[in-house]
């Protein structure tokens, strides 16, 4: 599967807020599957033309492991706000970057420490735009 037949929606604000992770010394290289590139190629959209159900910093999320059937809950929060036992997961972790900006039903495959993962996008809870 092709992560690029889906496209990745941001909106303003979180483009902004990512721009400024990724360009920070040490973060993640521009490959294929990688925050860098994701964003490189997304759609900015006006933060209140965000469309519903779509993944951004705040969002609570539900995916399942494809393989495995596991189901995994947590919110995607800026990396000062990362709290693993509140369930917010920095979203410069593989799991947020991989699903940052795609949508409810989509399925993504990433690179993960232990391998290709493909995802499922169960269900999301988006926050309203500020």
């Amino acid at each position: 599967m092709n992560n690029e037949l889906n496209p990745v929606v941001l909106c303003e604000e979180d483009f902004s807020k990512l721009k400024q992770l990724v360009s920070m010394p040490g973060s993640v290289k521009q490959d294929e599957m990688s925050l860098a590139h994701e964003i490189a190629r997304a759609i900015i959209v006006k933060n209140e033309s965000f469309p519903p159900n779509t993944i951004r910093i705040g969002s609570k999320v539900s995916i399942e492991d494809a393989e495995t059937k596991k189901i995994h809950e947590f919110t995607i929060v800026l990396p000062s706000a990362a709290d693993i036992k509140r369930k917010f997961v920095s979203v410069l972790s593989p799991i947020a970057a991989a699903i940052i900006g795609f949508r409810q039903g989509e399925e993504v495959v990433w690179k993960m420490p232990s391998g290709l993962k493909r995802i499922l996008i169960k269900e999301v809870q988006t926050p309203l735009p500020v």
